[in-house]
């Protein structure tokens, strides 16, 4: 090997010590490690930038705006909500926790998915008795099982197709690929899940993840036109609210105190609450609930475009001394007062009459703009931004069916995933499901750079010989068994994603399964499946998947925790998935 193969061999394991050694992000390490190559001229600039304008790149980023549109339109929550209910016992739980999660994870990335449930499973913990410890694990572990559906369930699916066609020119992979491989993985995995995980999970509370002290009392109002009408509150789900108490029931002129599960609401009812922060950002997102002060406002004017904003109040604030209603809040700050605190306590009574006073803590409804224009006034203190938006539940079933028609266009071969993908995200905007700004945020740039970096070290593996070299060796060894090289290859794959990144992992070992294959005269389908579940099969740490880190604090789990549930799911679904490579494909 030339000088280039060596600095291109010490770059990828310098990369994979470093990311496995320090706490570097995966994406500063794999854009140096591109500046290098590009500086060396081991790769020209266009094949060292070439990553950015993969297709495979471009669609990861495009499902993460479909999938911030499902969530800004409640249409998540409309599906979750179908299915959790009341369960009798952990097994039963675990089974209705899989049957939104799957399905989703498996047409939508697995982080917003995850992301979307956790505060769902802390409240259904808490109303059913069972720990969230014993739920977020197989939350993680049934979005990673279920992105092995579709080609689109995982970035890292993507990113194993989009460098295949950039190395080979061949786009041999559709939507449902990896299905038949996929579906057995999802069964065993479902069955272990429901069955042994129970066993051997923790059972711990995590107090403190989920705890606010503060107390609000908070005020809304049954929308005349929204579901809840003719409900009692009890089929309303207002009963069993974990961290919110129905303290009253405003109607007209009176007042129903205690109100009964059996009380019927009716259009308009001020529904008085006591209760915490998030507490109360969950409760606006139930369909039919809404602001009930607003003046003589429409109650529903300009949802939308509204967000939670908490505001402590100044001592120069022109409505100091006033009611929240007289002094016509809305009109003078443009935001309607949701919730008042006052000493960490809810103050009883009527939202509408309260009479404001320094130092009370507000929660509002406000335009974007109100944060900052409030900086620069002196009405209030320590402005927040909680960045919750009141979900837009008259678009639900339109983003659900725009993401229908993605999936099955892409399906059909109609198009390709890419152009699928983007005609999603372009009709979630042009029918006001999805806002720029949340499209913006939803791109999660960090991972996207991984992804476009990646692709540099890929090319230069395969570029300067090493790829070939590491085939060769590894066809010697296995004496060009293509069953000993499936397993190899699937170890290599399983073991990296542990300790690295699940899409660096896979894009490093792209080049080099392409070059193993053409060294042995394999074909290449079944060890790029096999990286794409390998990748993705990641249970044993909370280090080698973004989904498990990501439950790793609101579970109260240990290391350990996932060492012992993860390591028999790695062997079992690494086994399964094999055993239907080997039967599916004439290796």
């Amino acid at each position: 090997m030339d000088w280039q193969a060596w600095l291109s061999l010490a770059l990828t394991l310098g990369a994979l010590c470093t990311l496995m050694l320090t706490r570097l992000a995966p994406h500063v390490v794999l854009l140096s490690v591109m500046a290098v190559l590009s500086a060396t001229g081991i790769l020209a600039p266009d094949e060292a930038l070439a990553g950015f304008a993969n297709p495979g790149l471009i669609t990861v980023a495009a499902m993460f705006a479909v999938a911030a549109g499902l969530h800004a339109t409640g249409g998540i929550d409309l599906l979750v909500n179908r299915f959790l209910g009341k369960p009798t016992s952990v097994k039963s739980a675990l089974l209705r926790l899989f049957l939104p999660v799957i399905p989703l994870s498996a047409f939508l990335n697995n982080t917003p998915v995850v992301a979307t449930m956790i505060p769902a499973i802390a409240a259904w913990s808490r109303k059913t008795g069972i720990s969230p410890s014993r739920l977020l694990i197989p939350l993680s572990y049934s979005a990673i099982v279920g992105g092995t559906l579709t080609l689109i369930g995982t970035s890292t699916n993507l990113v194993v197709a989009g460098q295949y066609e950039a190395l080979t020119g061949n786009a041999d992979f559709n939507i449902f690929s990896i299905t038949l491989v996929g579906i057995p993985v999802v069964i065993v995995s479902v069955l272990y899940m429901t069955f042994l995980l129970p066993r051997w999970l923790p059972d711990r509370n995590p107090h403190k993840a989920f705890e606010n002290m503060r107390e609000f009392t908070v005020e809304v109002a049954v929308d005349p036109h929204g579901p809840l009408v003719g409900l009692t509150v009890e089929q309303a789900g207002l009963r069993d609210l974990e961290r919110l108490y129905l303290v009253e029931i405003g109607r007209d002129e009176t007042v129903v105190t205690a109100a009964p599960s059996e009380e019927v609401l009716l259009a308009g009812d001020r529904l008085v609450f006591a209760g915490e922060t998030d507490a109360i950002a969950d409760l606006l997102r139930i369909n039919g609930i809404t602001a009930s002060v607003g003046d003589s406002a429409p109650l529903m004017e300009h949802r939308d475009a509204r967000r939670l904003v908490e505001v402590v109040v100044s001592q120069s604030c022109a409505a100091v001394s006033e009611t929240v209603r007289s002094s016509r809040f809305r009109d003078r700050y443009g935001a309607v007062v949701l919730a008042v605190a006052r000493n960490g306590e809810r103050i009883p009574g009527n939202l509408g009459n309260i009479i404001i006073k320094p130092g009370d803590t507000m929660l509002l409804e406000a335009r974007p703009a109100f944060v900052t224009r409030q900086k620069y006034n002196k009405d209030f203190l320590l402005v927040s931004d909680l960045d919750r938006q009141t979900p837009r539940h008259n678009k639900a079933g339109l983003a659900w069916l725009i993401l229908i028609l993605a999936v099955a266009a892409a399906g059909l071969g109609l198009t390709s995933m890419l152009n699928a993908a983007l005609i999603a995200v372009g009709a979630m905007l042009a029918t006001g499901c999805l806002t720029v700004d949340e499209a913006e945020k939803s791109l999660d740039l960090p991972v996207l750079l991984t992804i476009a970096a990646s692709f540099s070290l890929g090319v230069a593996l395969e570029k300067t010989g090493v790829a070939q070299q590491f085939g060769a060796g590894l066809v010697f060894i296995s004496q060009g068994n293509p069953v000993l090289l499936l397993i190899f290859m699937y170890a290599a794959v399983s073991l990296l994603t542990e300790t690295i990144t699940n899409n660096a992992a896979a894009v490093i070992m792209v080049p080099l399964a392409l070059a193993v294959t053409q060294q042995a005269g394999l074909d290449p389908e079944p060890f790029m499946l096999a990286i794409m579940i390998a990748a993705s099969a990641s249970f044993a740490t909370p280090l080698g998947y973004q989904t498990n880190l990501m439950v790793y604090g609101p579970g109260a789990y240990r290391f350990s925790d996932f060492l012992r549930v993860g390591v028999p799911m790695n062997l079992l679904v690494g086994g399964i998935a094999l055993i239907s490579l080997v039967l599916l494909y004439p290796l």
